[in-house]
Formats: structure tokens, sequence, C-alpha cells
């Protein structure tokens, strides 16, 4: 497996793989990988003739108080884990190679960007949703596999890949959960020990939903405030945002008619994690 930094050398390897006569499949990560990422990478591994995974830690998805200086990286790991499931190369630029002197231009996804997630953390979504393009106009992939536990960016970039007629395919790949359920996440590291127990009130706040609608409950009201009231109950946990909304369309819903997605966000410390799940009305 090779690790290159510049754009020059990525082009120039997938160019090469291309005339192989090889389909490219690319997988966009920040970093310390985890079993999510992994899976990930798996999923292209079958499908394409070559993966290349990024590693950018991307500095425009950030808000000015949030986590870009302490955000854990580590390429050597990195580079070996991912060297395990079949990677053919890394992308590892550094900023100025993404974001060099001057630069001005950014992606803006409207609309489905302006609730959960994209309501509290302004400018998050366009970070990502630029990055994201600068990625699929470097390597010119295949497909790209991203996973549906930040299911609200899933959607975006799928939304945006669609509106620009980029042509390849987005594909989603379920949330891969530790074995007590915590869904798999970089920022996992940051929890210590009590606040890691306290965590898995989020699987356990889904699953609640889950049995509530599968009993008969149709009101997202009242399946909302099922989750809030178990999340509440755990002292370490403070709620950013518990959401439900149509799914994909992310449109507000007052009773399940279809498939919903509900979405939380809970902060432990200063740690904020996220999970979801798709509920069937």
């Amino acid at each position: 497996m090779k690790i290159v930094h510049t754009i020059a050398e990525i082009r120039e390897f997938v160019r090469q793989a291309r005339l192989a006569g090889c389909t490219v499949g690319l997988v966009p990560t920040m970093g310390y990988l985890h079993e999510g990422h992994l899976e990930l990478m798996r999923r292209a591994r079958e499908r394409c003739g070559i993966v290349v995974a990024s590693v950018f830690v991307n500095p425009t998805q950030f808000g000015p108080n949030e986590d870009l200086a302490r955000y854990p990286r580590d390429l050597e790991r990195d580079a070996r884990l991912a060297a395990e499931v079949g990677v053919d190369v890394i992308f590892n630029p550094p900023v100025e190679e993404m974001y060099p002197p001057g630069y001005c231009t950014y992606v803006d996804v409207e609309r489905i960007t302006e609730n959960m997630c994209g309501a509290s953390r302004p400018g998050h979504f366009r970070g990502v949703a630029t990055v994201v393009t600068k990625l699929f106009n470097i390597v010119r992939p295949d497909a790209a596999f991203f996973g549906q536990k930040d299911a609200q960016q899933a959607l975006v970039i799928r939304r945006m890949a669609a509106d620009l007629n980029m042509d390849l395919e987005i594909v989603t790949v379920p949330t891969v959960r530790e074995p007590d359920g915590l869904a798999m996440s970089s920022r996992n590291v940051y929890l210590d020990p009590e606040q890691r127990r306290a965590a898995l009130v989020l699987a356990g706040s889904l699953d609640r939903a889950v049995e509530a609608v599968r009993a008969g409950e149709r009101d997202v009201l009242q399946i909302r405030r099922l989750v809030e009231e178990l999340i509440r109950a755990e002292p370490l946990a403070r709620i950013d945002y518990v959401e439900i909304y149509s799914y994909p369309g992310l449109e507000p819903v007052e009773r399940l008619q279809g498939q919903a997605l509900l979405a939380l966000a809970v902060k432990f410390g200063q740690t904020r994690l996220i999970d979801n799940v798709i509920l069937e009305g």
C-alpha cells in the first residue's frame, strides 16, 4: 500500500489504475480509523478494482470552538489498519494542498442542511460538501462509501452528487457498533470510563423508540419524549438535539408514515456524540 500527499501523486496513481482497467472506490475519512471505517473499506474492496482512502482532518467543517486541534491523529496506525483490509493507497494531503493561499470557493447544499447537525454546527456541512466535492474531483471515483452513522451527512452528499450531476455512485453502509451497542466513532476515545458507560444511553434510547413504533406508536412528539426522558435520566448526558424527520427527504413530520429518521446528538463532558435509526412507520 502507498501513502501519497499531493494531488498530482494521487491523480497519477488513479490514472495508472484506470489504464489497467480498474474501477475506483473512494472512502473519505478524517483518520484515526475504527471498525466503522474499515467496514467501508471492505465494501469498497468487494466492489472496486482499487480502493483509495483519504485521511484528512478537514478544517473547514469545524466551528471556532470545536475540537479541530485535538482531533485524534495517527497516520502510522491508520496505514497499518487500512493495509490489512485491502486499501491500495492513502491520500493524506497537508491543509495547504487542499486549501492553498487565496482559496475562496465553497459548496453549499440548502434545505436538508438546515436542521439537526446543520443547525447546531453552523457551517459544518458547507465544509463537508466542499471537501468531498474536491475529493471527488481529484480522485474521480466510480463509487464513494459513507457510513449511516452520519446519516445527515450521507444524505447531503447524495443530494449534492445528484444536483451537480456527479458521475459516481454514493454507497451508504450500515452503522457499525461496539458489542455493547455504542456506535463507533473516532471521538469515543475522548470518553472517560464513566462517560463511556453513560454513552450507552444513546443506543438504548433508539431501541426504546423502535420498540414503541413496533407497539403501534406513530405520534412523533410522543416518540421524541420517550427518547428524551431516557437520555435525561442519565446525569452525564446533555442533549443537543433529538429530532425526527422524513427519510430521505428530511421534511418535518407529525406522524410516522413510511420511513423516518430519528437522529440525536448528545454531549458527555466536552464530547459530542451522534447516533440515529430509521423508523418504519
